[in-house]
């Protein structure tokens, strides 16, 4: 049994269905790509179809305000995704008239792109020989020759890079790295494998022996660390202030409200939300949100004022024109959840 033949032909008959996969332009693979980083399909592809409709070229993409983009972004997360994405676009279209780069070196030096994309992109769109390695292709990689190396450890990644290269079908790299992921995500799944529709499960020494759980290995959970924000709705009835998140810290480019970052007792916060002479306070809402580094555990407080002063920083900005600013998806959230702030 071939390894690679085999991958293949379960590919192309099982192969979903995607608007990415329709086309050969670098552009949309790449764009595919950044969007289904740490996103599933299932929520990435709506966004892919924005994107496309918005920015139908990589130099529109490049002429956008960085805003917008981070508007169409707004509820994936990780935007820092987004801001890479769009620095990328516009080297593109400064330094490449508007054609994407060719060659693995030249796509890898784009910001944001690192050695998985890079060898996507390179494969898939331009036929070169790089093999992928992301989180479905360390798990049937470890599955199939049970590789006990930690797939976190520079050690073990460069092992997989290795493995990766070796079993690549030199000739048709595009649709064997297709396949590999697709395996990985509909068949080699993190619990309860569906080894009997396995392409390659003759070859599977975890799958000989139901050791398949066991794999892939890390060495360790990333620590959380627990933040305490109070969000302040501050308000006159009609109008708000927003922030735009400049400081090297989460949401760099979004905006959100006033806030207070603190651990204080809920007595202390409200001595200080007083200190700004509200006409009423009224605690509004408590909301987690979960990062890959850390936990936000936040308050939210309406705080209605006779006259609205923007402070250095802010912008007054109109409650009902709140959806033409990208914000995190926690302040979405609370918007949602809360009527009070379209109620004054």
């Amino acid at each position: 049994m071939d390894f690679s033949t085999s991958i293949q032909n379960w590919y192309r008959l099982n192969k979903r269905d995607l608007p990415w996969r329709t086309v050969n332009d670098p552009y949309k693979i790449w764009l595919s790509e950044v969007i289904l980083q740490q996103t599933r399909i299932e929520q990435g592809t709506p966004y892919y179809l924005k994107f496309i409709q918005a920015f139908p070229t990589v130099k529109q993409l490049a002429n956008a305000s960085e805003d917008k983009v981070l508007n169409l972004w707004q509820g994936l997360g990780y935007y820092s995704r987004a801001r890479n994405l769009h620095h990328a676009a516009k080297t593109i279209s400064s330094q490449y008239k508007g054609q994407f780069p060719k060659s693995f070196e030249e796509i890898r030096a784009l910001k944001g792109i690192g050695d998985y994309t890079a060898s996507a992109v390179a494969s898939i769109a331009f036929n070169l020989p790089h093999a992928v390695v992301d989180g479905n292709v360390y798990r049937v990689l470890s599955r199939v020759y049970k590789i006990s190396e930690a797939i976190d450890s520079g050690a073990g990644k460069k092992i997989f890079a290795e493995v990766a290269a070796e079993i690549l079908d030199k000739k048709n790299p595009g649709n064997h790295n297709q396949a590999l992921m697709e395996i990985g995500s509909l068949v080699c799944t993190p619990q309860n494998p569906k080894c009997n529709a396995c392409p390659i499960n003759q070859l599977c020494l975890s799958g000989a022996d139901q050791t398949f759980a066991s794999y892939p290995v890390k060495k360790g959970k990333t620590k959380i660390t627990t933040r305490h924000f109070h969000y302040l709705f501050v308000t006159d009835g009609k109008k708000t202030v927003l922030k735009k998140r400049s400081e090297k810290d989460i949401w760099i480019g979004l905006y959100d409200f006033r806030l207070l970052e603190s651990s204080l007792p809920e007595k202390d916060i409200l001595k200080e939300i007083k200190s700004l002479k509200p006409i009423d306070v009224k605690k509004d809402g408590f909301f987690k949100h979960v990062l890959s580094h850390q936990k936000i555990e936040a308050n939210f407080w309406h705080v209605r004022v006779k006259k609205l002063v923007a402070n250095k920083g802010e912008v007054l900005v109109n409650i009902k024109d709140l959806d033409d600013y990208p914000m995190p998806r926690l302040l979405i959230r609370y918007l949602e959840s809360s009527p009070t702030h379209t109620k004054d």
